[in-house]
């Protein structure tokens, strides 16, 4: 085969890779600030797919609060992307078992799809902690990091091996405890999450939702 057409096989292949977002939390419930951050990260690297990752056993939250059982929260992030392009909700977590941890999915993503470019999609104070994460020399191995920063916060810098994209998106300050207690005290939830996902709590009577 001739160098040209081996060149120009190599360049279509690389065009072809899907671009995959990871984005992985206990989302409990998911609210608008983590679509805002899905739909800007999503936009800003030009990614195919964005996958919000339901955690199954969240390790760094066990022992802390009561957590949602993974199926109720699968249920609601699937209320939540709905039809939004590209935004999609994975069991891939759940589906393996056990605890968390983001080397394992990204192993089970590679081997569904090897020629994938996987971007693992954080906060800073995700970013600042990655020093505890579990086989994190895979992770740096097998993925991009993406940085979610807030209008007029200072980027961190990246740790020493680690190069990562920033990624500005609109400071929204909800916080899911915040929304947990608003359903058991009966306040608005309004413009906080999305539709669907309000009628998911309701019909699923979490958090003291009234039946």
């Amino acid at each position: 085969m001739a160098l040209a057409t081996r060149r120009l096989r190599s360049n279509i292949v690389a065009r072809m890779a899907a671009r995959i977002g990871v984005f992985g939390g206990t989302f409990d419930p998911p609210h608008v600030g983590h679509l805002v951050t899905a739909v800007n990260v999503r936009h800003a690297l030009a990614l195919d797919r964005l996958l919000l990752v339901v955690a199954n056993v969240p390790w760094q939250k066990v022992g802390t609060r009561t957590i949602s059982s993974a199926a109720d929260r699968l249920a609601m992030v699937e209320a939540a992307v709905g039809a939004v392009p590209g935004i999609e909700a994975s069991a891939v977590e759940i589906e393996r078992g056990g605890p968390s941890y983001t080397a394992d999915t990204l192993a089970a993503l590679h081997a569904e799809d090897p020629s994938a470019e996987l971007f693992v999609v954080l906060g800073a104070d995700a970013a600042a902690a990655l020093a505890t994460w579990e086989r994190v020399d895979e992770v740096q191995q097998r993925a991009s990091l993406v940085v979610v920063d807030r209008p007029g916060d200072a980027s961190p810098a990246a740790p020493p091996g680690w190069a990562w994209t920033h990624v500005e998106v609109p400071r929204l300050e909800v916080s899911s405890t915040d929304l947990r207690d608003r359903v058991a005290d009966g306040r608005p939830l309004d413009f906080l999450l999305p539709d669907a996902v309000i009628s998911c709590i309701r019909d699923r009577q979490l958090y003291g939702a009234p039946a």
